[in-house]
């Protein structure tokens, strides 16, 4: 079973040799209330933030990997994309808007004033064949988004920037950069979705709905369950508080572990226990494993220290009534697990399992609320020692755009040890994947612990 589960070695090219040719600012191709008053800044419509959407200010970095199409030359789906994307600024046009603080309630919140979305067309002088393998979180993919955002004025900064880097073999990477505050990972997809349509000449198959008042905190402010799983920063702030969302200034190894389902389906078997009730899902298993492995590759180790691990649960359906699918903002939050490292270690997988299991049940309707109204009170954000990212089951390699779906989809690593990500493997010749690939960046005496832990619990 061990020879299964393998690592990809890190024969990474340091610089793609990315030249940019164009960076220009894109806008709504069809007149909106705010093209009509953008000279007068105070008719401009705001969006409202909710609490969960306002910890998330920071861009999220996704690139989307295509091979070549005869019918679709780089130039071809270059002009289809701006074309697409300026259609899209309609429906969400929000995009379109930039972050301010609104000085009367003291919230951030998005000005829709029409100033427009990124585009830049970039080249490379490699074949999609020779940059490496594309499920490995190479840092030089950062070349293929763009991160000088001062495209028509100094300090302006776009929500959303759009690269598209054509290679030499036909192929090319598009390049999505977007603030987190816009979207979570299924509006993004939806979006996606609805972008791949329309660069097809088609409607969008989903309306986006905007209404963030539906994530609104309650009046007055009802924090109805105590939540050990968010961090209050108080009034001022440190960098040192800030928890699973810092970047780490220590040297990281990066490395992605790689299950088969065969692995995925024998963990299950592990976590079946008649003693134990628990809903054993291919996520609960590999959340309790990576868990288990990065609560015990800390350094120096100690059985009696806690361990809390954070990972997302998408509340849309465990509302009350529920969210609309097409909702268009943030619409997940962290559930937790804690345990003891002895527990963590000698404990039964199958305990594990249901520890993670309980943190995303105990996400109902009243729950969901309550952290929503905590954020109303506090100023913090969730903390752990570890939060897992699922990007598994998103589905982004499954959007059909006119030059066919992407060859690969994955994040822009960034520098941070205590996230960790899931995300599909690169699909076979026949289109099926098999397995997941988990993305891990540690410190080298703790990348070397938390593999040998790896190895040893899959046994």
């Amino acid at each position: 079973m061990g020879n299964s589960c393998q690592e990809t070695p890190p024969l990474l090219l340091q610089d793609l040799k990315v030249t940019i040719h164009q960076a220009s600012m894109i806008f709504p191709s069809k007149e909106t209330h705010n093209n009509k008053n953008n000279n007068n800044n105070n008719n401009n419509k705001s969006l409202f933030l909710s609490n969960i959407d306002k910890v998330l200010n920071f861009d999220v970095e996704t690139v989307h990997f295509f091979a070549a199409n005869k019918d679709y030359p780089s130039s071809k789906v270059a002009q289809k994309l701006k074309d697409a994307l300026e259609d899209a600024l309609v429906a969400y046009e929000f995009l379109g808007g930039r972050m301010k603080m609104n000085s009367e309630t003291g919230r951030l919140e998005i000005i829709c004033n029409g100033e427009g979305a990124g585009f830049v067309v970039a080249s490379c002088d490699y074949r999609l064949d020779e940059i490496g393998d594309l499920a490995f979180p190479n840092p030089a993919f950062a070349q293929f988004v763009h991160k000088s955002k001062d495209f028509l004025k100094h300090g302006d900064s776009p929500l959303c920037v759009a690269q598209i880097t054509s290679c030499k073999c036909g192929g090319f990477v598009i390049g999505f950069t977007t603030s987190h505050t816009t979207f979570d990972g299924l509006s993004f997809k939806t979006f996606l979705d609805n972008l791949a349509a329309l660069a097809s000449n088609k409607r969008m198959p989903v309306i986006p709905s905007h209404d963030r008042h539906l994530l609104a905190a309650r009046s007055p402010p009802r924090v109805t369950f105590p939540h050990p799983e968010m961090l209050d920063l108080g009034e001022f702030p440190t960098s040192a508080e800030a928890g699973v969302f810092e970047a780490s200034s220590e040297e990281l190894h990066f490395k992605v572990f790689h299950l088969t389902t065969d692995n995925i389906n024998r963990l299950k078997e592990k976590a079946k226990d008649s003693n134990v009730n628990s809903r054993v899902t291919g996520f609960n298993v590999v959340t309790a494993l990576v868990w288990r492995c990065k609560a015990l590759s800390f350094s120096p180790p100690d059985p009696n220290r806690s361990s809390t691990i954070l990972y997302a649960v998408d509340i849309r359906s465990r509302l009350s009534p529920p969210l609309p699918k097409s909702y268009a903002g943030n619409a997940v939050l962290t559930a937790y697990a804690t345990a003891k490292c002895e527990v963590l270690e000698k404990g039964s997988f199958a305990k594990l399992v249901e520890m993670v299991s309980e943190g995303a049940k105990r996400m109902n309707d009243e729950y969901a609320r309550s952290i929503i109204d905590w954020g109303e009170l506090h100023n913090g954000f969730p903390s752990g020692e570890v939060l897992v990212s699922s990007w598994w089951r998103l589905g982004f390699e499954e959007v059909e755009y006119p030059w066919g779906k992407p060859r690969y989809c994955c994040p822009v690593v960034y520098h941070r040890k205590d996230i960790i990500l899931l995300f599909p493997p690169v699909a076979g010749s026949d289109g099926t994947d098999n397995g997941i690939n988990i993305i891990v960046a540690l410190p080298p005496k703790e990348m070397e612990k938390f593999k040998n832990f790896f190895y040893e619990f899959l046994i």
